[in-house]
């Protein structure tokens, strides 16, 4: 039984239900030891490999999520600061919502895998994200659902009616554009452009009126063109001009791996923007700087002088 190719889309699926790529991958360790063990007792013809897997997996992840509470983003926990100069503490006690590197998994439907899709699944009790995963996301029957939950067909369908309820104000996935669309490309590269030349207006003026700028670990966040330039003149003012950025993808959108000049030249690595274009404008922002997230993405620590642009 080879079970390995399963391997990205069950990564996919626990991080959906948790928030967390370090637990997700945790959790998919333990699902394949438990099918390893269980090998035995497989009967094909009751469920196919897969669908056998998303059962343990399931359950692997109720477990995981009992007593626990949900992974947010800063957005999600208070009103925006309205102070460009507030004091940059991180809440290191949050479990803040993490990012999904897209190169280290074979995943092919990611528009269910958007950080704003996924914060706004992590208020939903854990069986009812359960439930709508594997039948929205997933495409599971309701009976499949239904037994790999181990309860009835109108539960599940019950469960999901509710968690589709509670997610009716999440932006829908066709209003999202893929980042290799050439639109969203072109906002992107430029807003890389004006971020290595320290260009705030120019920043500016890629910005939705309403953008949001958000930076877990700290907590506070930002909306609004004005004061995300504000904010924005500050990081320049703090750690200079002359950055590079990189190109990479998280969440199936298009995302830069910011690197500040090093006080020895080059650039040392600082932070990932992960961004949300719509309708040529960037909407928003979410800034990773946790070291062990930014890890999670393989990115290098240190890049020498000249490199980035090299690469392009």
């Amino acid at each position: 039984m080879d079970m390995e190719p399963y391997r990205g889309e069950l990564t996919a699926f626990c991080y959906r239900m948790l928030g967390s790529v370090h637990e997700a991958e945790d959790l998919v360790q333990e699902t394949l030891l438990r099918a390893w063990k269980a090998r035995d007792r497989y009967d094909p013809a009751r469920a196919s490999v897969r669908t056998w897997l998303y059962r343990i997996a399931t359950n692997v992840c109720l477990t995981a999520l009992e007593g626990r509470g949900r992974r947010p983003l800063p957005s999600g926990l208070g009103a925006p600061s309205d102070s460009p100069e507030a004091p940059l503490t991180p809440a290191l006690d949050v479990p803040w919502l993490e990012p999904f590197p897209d190169a280290r998994f074979d995943v092919e439907a990611r528009a269910d895998l958007r950080l704003e899709w996924v914060a706004a699944v992590q208020v939903l009790p854990a069986r009812q994200r359960a439930v709508l995963v594997l039948r929205e996301v997933l495409a599971f029957s309701a009976a499949e659902v239904a037994a790999q939950l181990g309860t009835t067909v109108a539960a599940v369908n019950s469960a999901l009616q509710r968690a589709r309820a509670a997610l009716a104000d999440v932006r829908d996935a066709a209003a999202v554009v893929e980042p290799d669309d050439p639109e969203v490309r072109a906002v992107v590269q430029r807003y890389l452009r004006a971020f290595e030349a320290a260009d705030v207006p120019a920043l500016v003026r890629l910005l939705a009126d309403d953008a949001v700028l958000e930076m877990p670990p700290v907590p506070l966040w930002y909306r609004g063109s004005g004061d995300y330039g504000r904010f924005l003149e500050r990081v320049f003012r703090m750690r200079g001009a002359g950055w590079g950025m990189r190109e990479v993808s998280a969440n199936g959108l298009p995302a830069l791996a910011a690197y500040a000049p090093a006080p020895g030249g080059g650039y040392r690595r600082h932070s990932l923007q992960l961004f949300t274009v719509a309708d040529g404008r960037i909407t928003r922002n979410v800034v990773f700087a946790d070291p062990r997230v930014l890890d999670v993405f393989e990115l290098p620590g240190e890049i020498p002088a000249g490199d980035f642009r090299r690469e392009r």
